[in-house]
């Protein structure tokens, strides 16, 4: 296995080239940084026909067809109007628990261009996508978080045009996540749609970051799409200096490695630089930042320094309006919620979040631990499963990779430990370096092993990783067998620990004792971080915190009528975003680690 990674890191950009081909839908490969293209938005007011009994297809509704005469019989018809981007849950009360097929329409017009080519491109819809332009299917797409497209040069028609897509938010033992999952299913095309105008030969992708293990030296490749004769790409970070010009290859590769004198990213200073891609036919431009993010040790060290992640999860919902968060606005409004808890770093749990989102994070100065949503009830040796979930992985890195803010990726969240798991997330983990070797790869566990007051870290998936991370909801899910402070971790791993989950759940306004007779108030919740900080700080290889959660969010899998109604309670932050107390104790630790 070590030797095969040697092999595929030496030639990186002929295995990106190799693995970003093999899907299992009929998606393109999607473009690299849509805004920063000659963009069109087709977001806004489209119309739609709820598919209560999964009829569509029969009835043909991707025609649109209309009653040419009045004895002419047409049994459907898009009059309902639906917000895009936005979940459909939130915007009809009869969705509100909907999971099943909705037909979207959009008509825009449009006017071919000779030597352009146009694609449509979506930030996600859940879960099952396939899309229909003047009645021709352009393709489908399988997964809820990450962008896919179809070109349209040729189904494109001068004037009107009738866009058509049918979303399926159906869960499937299958499908990633599985049936059982602790979060809403909102369905719906969930984020920006476009329409993107390129000339012939475009950029398609590149890769701009640090080289790993250096603080000076960039490795970068270009990937350009279309190619019919030999090219060059200019590549230019002005407040860097830098200048240079690649030379495409025949199979539209571009790859250099040169050094600059970067001012890194951290997160007290997040700096970006204005990075430019440009052809005589185009030019691409993106804020980049650049630092190293490395192990050593039990450390991480960030720019060659150790750092502590104080961070903490959330799910991409705005829980006041019980909606998934779109806009930029509902993006910053959780951001900075990180922020003023203090903290550094946020894990996106779990699932990629918005590309709006992480684009933020990085401009506002937070490390990120993203994660692809193998969680729990994952079928591992159903052969289908590894494909789904490999390529799920490769569209987080295809879209991310460029974000210096991304330290992590992680492959999996609370899997079981078994022959088949340890077989297919080994070999994700072997995938993930092969398409990204500077970042960390980890996991998250839950299968934990206790003696008395020490939990031992035994998890053998562990061993493949550079980083892993325990959720360990003592207090909440499980007594406390002793004192906090006298609770002890050990492992024989040699490696950093992120504490990825702990907590638990309080009702805001819920007031009472702060033992164990006080479950659900915000004392004992109070008293229970306080508790955990004590045990934390009895991890010696403890590099790292994300508790579960920043917001109470939905979920239908809790039950209890009187404190969670189908709510998760564990949030620091009411679902209106009032401070529970236990806030002000977690804020005051971060603050204590300057």
């Amino acid at each position: 296995m070590y030797s095969f990674n040697r092999l595929l890191l030496s030639n990186l950009a002929i295995v990106l080239l190799l693995v970003f081909t093999s899907s299992p839908t009929s998606a393109q490969n999607f473009m690299t940084n849509p805004s920063g293209r000659n963009t069109n938005s087709l977001n806004g007011t489209w119309k739609v026909i709820i598919d209560w009994y999964n009829r569509g297809n029969q009835l043909k509704i991707y025609q649109d067809r209309k009653a040419k005469k009045p004895t002419e019989f047409v049994e459907y018809s898009f009059n309902q109007p639906m917000q895009v981007p936005s979940d459909w849950n939130s915007q009809d009360p009869h969705l509100f628990m909907w999971e099943g097929n909705v037909w979207y329409k959009k008509e825009f017009t449009a006017t071919r261009k000779a030597g352009k080519r146009t694609f449509i491109y979506f930030g996600a819809a859940n879960y099952l996508t396939e899309v229909y332009l003047n009645g021709k299917k352009l393709g489908s797409h399988e997964g809820g978080f990450t962008p896919f497209q179809f070109e349209i040069t040729d189904a494109l028609q001068d004037g009107t045009n009738k866009l058509i897509v049918s979303v399926n938010s159906q869960r499937k033992e299958e499908s990633i996540p599985a049936m059982n999952y602790d979060w809403w299913n909102y369905g719906g095309i969930t984020r920006d749609v476009s329409l993107i105008e390129t000339p012939a030969n475009f950029i398609e992708d590149y890769f701009i970051q640090l080289k790993k293990g250096s603080q000076n030296e960039v490795e970068a490749w270009v990937k350009v799409n279309g190619l019919d004769k030999s090219k060059k790409v200019n590549l230019s970070i002005p407040a860097a200096g830098i200048n240079k010009v690649l030379e495409i290859d025949t199979s539209g590769y571009a790859r250099i490695t040169f050094k600059a004198d970067f001012k890194l990213w951290t997160p007290e200073t997040p700096k970006q630089y204005e990075v430019t891609l440009s052809t005589d036919e185009e030019t691409v431009k993106e804020s980049i930042g650049f630092r190293s993010i490395e192990v050593k040790g039990l450390d991480i060290l960030l720019n060659g320094k150790p750092v502590f992640l104080k961070g903490v999860n959330f799910h991409e919902e705005i829980a006041k309006e019980m909606r998934r968060a779109t806009s930029d606005a509902d993006a910053r409004l959780i951001l900075q919620s990180a922020k003023d808890l203090g903290c550094n770093f946020i894990r996106t749990a779990h699932y990629p979040q918005s590309e709006n989102l992480v684009k933020m994070a990085e401009e506002m100065g937070l490390m990120i631990w993203e994660e692809i949503p193998l969680w729990q009830g994952i079928q591992f040796g159903n052969p289908i499963i590894l494909g789904k979930a490999e390529f799920m992985l490769r569209e987080m890195i295809r879209r991310d990779k460029n974000r210096c803010s991304i330290i992590i990726w992680s492959i999996s969240n609370e899997t079981t430990p078994a022959p088949d798991r340890d077989r297919v997330l080994t070999n994700m983990a072997a995938t993930c370096r092969s398409l990204d070797p500077t970042r960390l790869v980890s996991s998250a566990f839950n299968q934990i092993k206790m003696n008395g007051n020490t939990t031992y870290v035994n998890d053998t998936l562990a061993r493949q990783l550079d980083v892993y991370g325990i959720n360990r909801y003592m207090g909440w899910y499980s007594p406390w067998p002793d004192k906090p402070g006298t609770m002890t971790f050990k492992s024989e791993l040699n490696k950093p620990m992120i504490m990825s989950e702990f907590g638990g759940e309080a009702k805001y306004g819920n007031h009472g004792n702060a033992d164990s007779a006080g479950l659900w108030n915000e004392e004992y919740q109070e008293q229970l971080y306080k508790d955990n900080i004590q045990m934390l700080k009895n991890i010696p290889f403890l590099r790292g915190i994300t508790p579960w959660v920043l917001y109470d969010f939905r979920s239908p899998t809790r039950l209890n009528s009187e404190n969670q109604f189908g709510w998760n309670r564990k949030g620091l932050l009411s679902d209106k975003g009032e401070k529970k107390k236990a806030w002000y104790v977690l804020k005051a630790f971060y603050e204590s680690l300057k």
